[in-house]
């Protein structure tokens, strides 16, 4: 299947069905010498795995990793690493009333029209659990930019029409509530206006903001591999993403320039700025401020209430979903978000390694 690769110098490759046997990811590119241990990436994947609150799935998965290759005695040696997670509680039973239709909001119809055959045991590779391999590679990423001074972060923003200001974010208790969310009061709201949600059949979308801190100025690949249009790529890749912003955003296009532009300032030697409309990029490269980028998660599309559809014979039909789904996608997927910005700025980093001859004289001059 192509398109399961991405990344240039730090890549990976995610394999595996929501009802296979296992899932996992192929990591290549990782320098040697990093410590690196299942705990380092059973952290990560803790965060998405299914059953944490009434809020996700009661699908029961401890989501296991296991280090195949590329780690000798703590520390990777520069081979790829291969890490796995065996599914073992699929009930692939739960899909076979639909098996001849098209789940409205799912891939099934385009999964169809492009290979002719698609596995409707949970949507396969469209499943939500193919981001199993990119949190996973996320943990890696993450550990090897910790190394450099830089962190990413990434929490709830909004549920539904419940948004948390600027102004109310406390960063220090995002795990203290199952929505991740800045803020435990907004994050009762949230939970509130879900209840109401599940009653009615129904489920909801939301805002997850990423931030990382630490970022050198330069760093992007003009012009068609800048570092915000690599971002939005790659998390326009999760499954359940519709939109992404980068600084302002689409506020921008409301903004006189006056108002939008940063002005910049030197403070003790370095080149700062007074605001940060731009979101931490300018012309697709790192200005060196915090990068701000926010990703519109959409609805889970797999709802009790009866809907409207067709199957595979090209006949009208109604159609009831059951199961173990997720009423919002939105906190497990906050990590999966963290992952896919941690593994673009780590592959971005790598390649700037060759933007200059300095850079290279430092190694090998």
């Amino acid at each position: 299947m192509a398109g399961s690769t991405y990344g240039n110098l730090f890549s990976i490759t995610t394999w595996g069905e929501s009802h296979g046997p296992a899932i996992g990811v192929v990591i290549d590119g990782c320098p040697a010498g990093l410590p690196l241990t299942e705990d380092d990436v059973q952290q990560f994947l803790n965060r998405r795995k299914p059953g944490q609150s009434k809020y996700t799935t009661a699908r029961s998965e401890a989501d296991k990793a296991l280090l195949l290759s590329g780690v000798f005695e703590g520390v990777t040696t520069g081979t790829p690493i291969s890490l796995i997670v065996h599914n073992q509680d699929q009930r692939s039973r739960d899909y076979q009333k639909i098996k001849y239709c098209y789940r409205p909001g799912h891939a099934d119809y385009t999964f169809d029209a492009k290979y002719g055959i698609r596995d409707y045991r949970g949507g396969g590779r469209t499943s939500g659990r193919e981001t199993i391999g990119r949190v996973a590679a996320g943990a890696v990423a993450s550990k090897l930019l910790q190394r450099l001074g830089i962190r990413v972060m990434a929490y709830t923003k909004a549920i539904g029409s419940i948004t948390i200001p600027e102004t109310e974010y406390d960063y220090g208790c995002i795990n203290d509530n199952p929505l991740y969310m800045p803020n435990n009061e907004y994050a009762k709201k949230a939970a509130d206006c879900l209840e109401k949600c599940v009653k009615n059949q129904d489920s909801m979308g939301g805002i997850i903001e990423c931030v990382i801190d630490g970022m050198p100025a330069g760093i992007g690949e003009p012009v068609f591999h800048k570092l915000d249009a690599a971002l939005s790529k790659a998390l326009m890749s999760i499954g359940a993403v519709k939109g992404v912003e980068i600084g302002d955003g689409f506020q921008a296009a409301c903004a006189a320039g006056s108002k939008n532009n940063d002005g910049f300032y030197m403070e003790k030697g370095k080149v700062c700025k007074r605001s940060n409309h731009s979101g931490g990029t300018l012309g697709g490269l790192s200005d060196g401020s915090q990068i701000v980028l926010r990703a519109a998660v959409k609805p889970t599309p797999s709802i009790s209430q009866d809907q409207e559809t067709v199957n595979v014979y090209g006949e009208d039909t109604p159609i009831t979903i059951t199961g173990r789904h997720d009423p919002v996608i939105v906190p497990r997927a906050v990590v999966v978000v963290e992952s896919m910005a941690a593994i673009t700025i780590a592959d971005l980093l790598m390649t700037n390694m060759s933007a200059r001859v300095e850079y290279l004289e430092r190694i090998y001059g």
